[in-house]
């Protein structure tokens, strides 16, 4: 009884735990089937008596097919998207501190990390059944591009339910104001004292330091999409190898059929041979038994013959 009234007071409104669950679901589930399948979400949860879970998972929106493929990258390699998550807030703590060419020298590693990603990403969806066109493939880098430059679209990133492509911030090139922050203008007269040379000297082994871990955490992402490109590859080669198997399996089986074709007919002929020879041996047997009638029939007469003779 206590577990019923528990169900109705959810009915009148409370939101279920399931409805995370749904909407994850809901969000790796390819753009062409969102709307079917979120019909069925919330048709479940409506006949679950969970009214609010059943508005709020059909409030939900078609992701595009960008957004949706940032997703799909973001739920089957976690690891490797933590690990990008990570190497984002180092580099805008990085972006916070270096001078112009160490923000030059990011931005390159920077683009190096998301074209790899990004191409991850489309195979992926290649994988479910997607071709990115060109564009969409461009949308997905920016995506990328966004989620390592501004930490709200990291977050919203991380969640894996985005709805559309990102779009990173304008001041993401280098030399431009760090991302995340205001440009500041220059001073119009020199400060009134220089700082202490062992802050200076501190900050230079700061920064040197953020550096150092920015290219850790860039080099590592590389070698890791080198693994899966390596992985990717030897799978293929397994495929191609099992498709040639799956020829010759079909090109025996084929012949198997060919010859079982053949024993059958060779059956059937054999069957038939064997039937009118049972026929004409049933022929001739009855012959025999009406010669053997007639020979003891005419020895009868013959006998008879004779004795009326001596008679």
């Amino acid at each position: 009884m206590p577990r019923k009234d528990v169900r109705g007071k959810q009915g009148a409104g409370e939101t279920g735990d399931g409805v995370e669950a749904a909407l994850d679901e809901l969000y790796a589930t390819a753009p062409a089937g969102f709307v079917a399948r979120r019909e069925e979400l919330a048709l479940r949860a409506r006949s679950d008596g969970r009214a609010q879970d059943a508005r709020r998972i059909h409030a939900a929106r078609r992701p595009s097919l960008a957004a949706w493929t940032a997703n799909l990258l973001r739920r089957s390699m976690p690891q490797e998207s933590r690990r990008f998550l990570e190497l984002g807030e180092a580099l805008r703590e990085a972006y916070g501190t270096l001078d112009r060419a160490g923000i030059k020298e990011l931005s390159v590693q920077r683009r190096s990390v998301v074209a790899a990603l990004s191409a991850q990403a489309a195979r992926l969806a290649a994988e479910a059944g997607q071709r990115l066109s060109g564009s969409v493939r461009q949308e997905v880098e920016a995506t990328l591009q966004a989620v390592l430059a501004d930490p709200g679209a990291a977050e919203r990133w991380a969640a894996g339910r985005l709805e559309t492509a990102l779009t990173p911030p304008s001041d993401l090139l280098p030399g431009s104001a760090p991302p995340g922050r205001t440009a500041r203008t220059a001073p119009a007269r020199p400060a009134a004292r220089a700082p202490a040379k062992d802050e200076l000297a501190e900050r230079r082994r700061e920064h040197e330091r953020q550096l150092a871990r920015a290219e850790e955490a860039a080099e590592a992402a590389e070698g890791r999409l080198r693994e899966r490109r390596a992985e990717l590859a030897e799978a293929d080669g397994e495929s191609g190898r099992a498709g040639e198997r799956h020829e010759r399996a079909q090109e025996e089986m084929a012949a198997a059929e060919r010859r079982l074709h053949g024993a059958r007919e060779e059956l059937r002929l054999s069957g038939q041979e064997r039937r009118e020879a049972e026929e004409r041996r049933r022929a001739a047997a009855d012959a025999l038994a009406r010669a053997e009638r007639e020979a003891r029939e005419a020895a009868r007469e013959a006998e008879r013959a004779k004795r009326r003779g001596g008679g």
